[in-house]
């Protein structure tokens, strides 16, 4: 039996990269997923066809995490097709200029901050309350080292990850008494399309960092998101976990 049998996750920004590879594993743990994506229709099927290949059940649903109408008919399809949704997965993430803070315009910082707590709110209030009704469920938001650890160019990113952190804390103490657990995984630099134009020698750089010597691969996240989301951890709530080799220790 796989560990998330019987279960219903949805997973936003699932196309590729950690969302991709938590939508795979998931399913290959038992659970029926729903695959979303923003405009990378292409890739979202084809993680599907991967996950049914493999006998799982799954469906891409196209929806802008960042629209309360589209979340909510994107979760009400989820549900509709797979059952009720239990566990959520909140991946999508806005993009963003790498500047320093002198040269950064307020309407892109904006967009980064607003854009990424939108794509947490409105999956959220979508599907929390189902949860509550039956009395249990996980959501696992997936957030940054960065929101910890800031970086040069990176002010927009970790103070939307920062508020990202925040949100999940006053989620777990709000939903944990009607049995619903909220929990972070802050990834370290993780080899995904995210990252692909980074210099080879920053990559190199952080890996000879790390305790344990390489960067992260997106199936490094997605056991992470497992290990939380799984009844297993049923009294974890309100953690924030970083998944970084060891570079982020508090």
């Amino acid at each position: 039996m796989g560990k998330m049998d019987g279960r219903v996750a949805l997973v936003t920004g699932a196309s590729r990269g950690i969302g991709a590879a938590t939508a795979t594993l998931l399913a290959a743990e038992g659970a029926a997923v729903g695959v979303n994506y923003f405009r990378s229709a292409a890739a979202a099927e084809q993680v599907v066809a991967r996950i049914r290949e493999a006998g799982g059940r799954a469906v891409a649903v196209q929806a802008d995490a960042r629209d309360r109408g589209q979340v909510e008919a994107m979760a009400a399809r989820v549900a509709q097709e797979l059952g009720p949704i239990d566990t959520l997965v909140v991946n999508a993430s806005m993009s963003f200029p790498m500047l320093p803070f002198l040269e950064y315009p307020w309407e892109d910082f904006e967009a980064k901050l607003v854009g990424e707590l939108k794509a947490a709110f409105f999956p959220c209030r979508a599907v929390a309350p189902g949860m509550v009704e039956r009395g249990q469920g996980a959501i696992i938001l997936v957030s940054s080292g960065l929101s910890r650890h800031p970086g040069e160019g990176f002010c927009a990113h970790s103070t939307a990850k920062s508020g990202l952190d925040a949100f999940a804390k006053s989620l777990a103490l709000e939903l944990g008494p009607k049995g619903v657990r909220v929990n972070v995984v802050a990834p370290g630099l993780t080899l995904t399309d995210a990252v692909a134009r980074l210099p080879q020698p920053v990559k190199d750089g952080m890996a000879a960092h790390t305790p344990l010597r390489r960067n992260a691969l997106a199936e490094d996240v997605a056991g992470a998101i497992l290990g939380l989301a799984m009844s297993e951890a049923r009294f974890v709530t309100g953690a924030y976990l970083p998944v970084s080799g060891g570079i982020q220790m508090p």
